[in-house]
Order: structure tokens, then C-alpha cells, then sequence
């Protein structure tokens, strides 16, 4: 019970600070103080503002905010966001173009689960819808799964993606974006050993951790530091009171999302500080830089506890990926068992998360692959970000990366399925 109160406690703090942020903009904001020109209650006000929306999106999902797109036709068609397959630890959700003929290329993105919301790589979607398909890994909350559904780790996930793969069939193209690479690696191989036929047309792995021992960064260091009875004594809690998961044990995305910060913590002040001064003077708005960033950053959501501790111990610390070595549901995966699918890494110069070395490894992996089928990129001066949302993604490698898929397309098995026509499609009204 006390890590169920430590996580009551931060959360009671958070509300703390919502509740004072909203109090301090109400108050400076009284009509009778606008006779007393005191900057002190103009700043206190911008002060308000700043905080109160800063604590209040810590604990809401962003939505995807994609209403349109523009096509080949020169027409913007509305986008509407269905379910295909709906799993309580997370959904794969489909990007559907309406008035739209369906598009031969399809893409799975299978975003991260570590620490933030698929929303992350909203940029990523809306720079593939025009010329794809686009299909991603939706993933839940875990404070809002209730205890009865049992555990999710690294083989429970490595499994969803494996039934993701099969429900798009043998000719979608997966992009798996930073902490899911070895993982979608993993399912690849598991599907060229157990159903060959249901395995990707291509496989593009961005600035993920195949190989952790190949380029140590921060991240790396941290996890060979310390020792898995350490993580669990200070980064598990179970979820309080007032959610759905009740009890469970998790490594809450409050406490996340103090680690990100402390990585940069006098970056993070000083754009606090210019956003309310920014404020103070009227120039900031709903959509400006600060806010379109710091409202995706500071939305965090809870990992189960052994999503995290497996990926710790079996991904960098124990490195079973790199060494072939990774078993999912008692079988061992054998990656050198992919011969058709073909693959590519991107990397990014700077990436001080999963730095160059790291993602490119795989290719060494894919000892059944042949060299035509294998290709990499290194992107100069990008950092981790940067390779899959921002400017070198749009403008150099998401060009790559559509290149890739078409030269390679076509060569999974002739077999092919519907996509999601066997599932419910459920439209997220919120998201539309």
C-alpha cells in the first residue's frame, strides 16, 4: 500500500499545482486590479496561465488533431480514425482518407511505448498520409487497465505486434520508430519462422536499440548502473485511487516525466521562463511553438511495471536482441530466419538516445537477408527526434524511406488479406 500512496501522493501534488496555477490567474485577473498598474500582478497571471495548463496536461491523452489532408487530386479529404483491432494494452488504428481510392502502399508505424503517447509521431502520420495507407500501434495507458487483464511485457507486446502484422497482411511496410525496433524485429523473425506467409513486404527501423553495447549513450549507462532489484525498489508504484488499474504495479509517467526533465532541466526553465514573460506581454497563443511541444512532452502515461523491468534487463542489460538470444512465448526467435523481407535503419549523427552504431546492427543480424535487400542511412546533424518528425525526416528521409518501400515491394509471398476487413471498426469520435 505505501507505493500505492507514493502514487497518490504525486498525483495530489500535480492537482496541487493545477489548482495553484488556476488560483494565481483568477486572482491577478480580478477586474478591480486592473486599476493598480503593478506588473508583479501581470506576471502573476502569465504565471497562472503557464502552470496551470503545464500541470493539466499531464494527465490527458493529446488528441491526433488530424482533421484533413491534401491529395494527389488537389483536394483536402476528411480523416476519420478507426479502430481495426482493439486489445486492452493497446489498438491498431487506421488513418482512413475518405473519398479516397485505398492507396496500394501501406504503412505500419509502430510508435513507442516509453513514456508518451502514439501522438508523439503525429508529424510522422500526416507527412505519410498523402501517399499511404497508414495504420499505428495505439497504445494504452496502463493506470487504466484493470488489474483483471493481466500483464503486459516485452513478449505480450512483441505478440501484439505479431497479430497486428498479420491482420494488415503480407503486404504492408512496418516502420518501427526508436524503442520498438528490436521488438519489431523480433516479430518479424518470429513470423518467418511460425508463418512465413504473413511476414512484411519491408521492415524500416528508426534510431531504435537493436544493439545497446554498440555506442553507450546516457540511457545506456543508466541501465548498466544500476540493478534490477534498484528499479524496482525506486521506479515501481501501483496506481492509486481514482483510476481504472487500481493496483497495479507500474512505472507511473509522472515519475517519467521527472527523468526527462532532470536530462535538461536548465533547457526546460529557461523556455518556461520566455513562455511567461511571453505571456506577460501577449504575444503567446493555443498554438504557438511552446505550447505545440510542451503540450505533447508533458502528456505522459504510465508502462507496467514489467514492460519496463524486461526491457531494462532483456534489451540492455542482458542485450538479447544482439545476440539472437531473445525467446518470445517459449520459443527462441532466430533473426538470421528473415530471407524476404527487406530491411533499412536510419540513424541520426547527433542521436545521444540511441546513438549511431545501435540501429544499424540489426543489418548484421539479418544473416539470411541478402545484401540487396539490406540498407541503411545515416542522417548528418539530426538528433533523436529529428529522424522520424522532424525537418530531416520530411525533407530527406521520409523521401528515402518511400523509395525503399517501392523498390522492395512485391516480393513477400503472393498471399494477401484484406486489410481489417475480419475486425469491428470503431470510429474515435474524439480524434476526428
Amino acid at each position: 500500500m505505501r507505493y500505492m500512496a507514493t502514487y497518490d501522493l504525486m498525483e495530489s501534488i500535480r492537482n496541487t499545482n493545477q489548482w495553484l496555477g488556476a488560483t494565481a490567474l483568477s486572482m491577478a485577473s480580478y477586474p478591480a486590479f486592473a486599476l493598480v498598474p503593478n506588473p508583479a500582478l501581470h506576471w502573476l497571471a502569465a504565471w497562472g496561465k503557464v502552470t496551470e495548463r503545464s500541470f493539466e496536461r499531464m494527465i490527458a491523452k493529446p488528441g491526433w488533431g488530424i482533421h484533413s489532408v491534401t491529395c494527389e487530386d488537389g483536394r483536402d479529404h476528411l480523416v476519420s480514425i478507426d479502430t481495426v483491432v482493439e486489445r486492452p494494452f493497446g489498438d491498431l488504428i487506421h488513418f482512413n482518407v475518405q473519398g479516397r481510392e485505398e492507396v496500394a502502399r501501406k504503412v505500419l508505424l509502430v510508435a513507442p511505448m516509453s513514456g508518451h503517447y502514439a501522438t508523439l509521431l503525429r508529424s510522422t502520420v500526416v507527412s505519410l498520409l498523402p501517399d499511404a495507407e497508414v495504420y499505428i500501434t495505439d497504445w494504452h495507458n496502463a493506470r487504466d487497465i484493470p488489474v483483471s487483464e493481466g500483464k503486459f511485457d516485452v513478449e505480450d507486446y512483441t505478440l501484439y505486434l505479431v497479430d497486428f502484422m498479420k491482420e494488415l497482411g503480407p503486404d504492408v511496410n512496418v516502420i518501427a520508430v526508436c524503442q520498438p525496433a528490436p521488438l519489431t524485429l523480433a516479430a518479424t523473425a518470429y513470423l518467418a519462422e511460425k508463418e512465413p506467409e504473413n511476414q512484411p513486404s519491408t521492415l524500416t527501423l528508426i534510431g531504435g536499440p537493436i544493439n545497446t553495447a554498440a555506442a553507450p549513450t546516457e540511457v545506456t549507462d543508466f541501465g548498466h548502473s544500476v540493478t534490477m532489484g534498484q528499479l524496482e525498489e525506486t521506479m515501481i508504484q501501483r496506481v492509486g485511487m481514482s483510476y481504472k488499474g487500481i493496483g497495479r504495479r507500474v512505472y507511473p509517467g509522472l515519475l517519467q516525466l521527472t527523468s526527462f526533465i532532470s536530462m535538461n532541466a536548465e533547457r526546460h526553465s529557461k523556455a518556461f521562463q520566455d513562455q511567461i514573460m511571453r505571456e506577460m506581454r501577449g504575444e503567446a497563443s493555443d498554438q504557438d511553438q511552446h505550447n505545440r511541444f510542451y503540450d505533447e512532452y508533458l502528456a505522459v502515461m504510465d508502462m507496467t511495471a514489467e514492460f519496463y523491468l524486461t526491457t531494462v534487463e532483456r534489451i540492455f542489460q542482458k542485450n538479447e536482441i544482439a545476440h539472437n538470444e531473445f525467446v518470445v512465448d517459449g520459443h527462441k526467435v532466430n533473426i538470421g530466419a528473415i530471407t524476404n523481407v527487406a530491411v533499412k535503419t536510419v540513424e541520426g549523427e547527433n542521436d545521444d538516445i540511441s546513438a549511431p552504431g545501435q540501429c544499424v546492427a540489426a543489418l548484421d543480424l539479418c544473416t539470411g537477408l541478402p545484401d540487396s535487400m539490406k540498407a541503411s542511412h545515416l542522417e548528418p546533424g539530426a538528433g533523436h527526434y529529428g529522424i522520424f518528425a522532424g525537418s530531416s525526416w520530411r525533407n530527406n528521409i521520409r523521401p528515402l524511406v518511400l523509395d525503399f518501400i517501392d523498390a522492395n515491394a512485391g516480393k513477400a509471398p503472393a498471399k494477401t488479406r484484406s486489410r481489417g476487413k475480419t475486425a469491428a471498426k470503431k470510429p474515435d469520435l474524439k480524434a476526428v
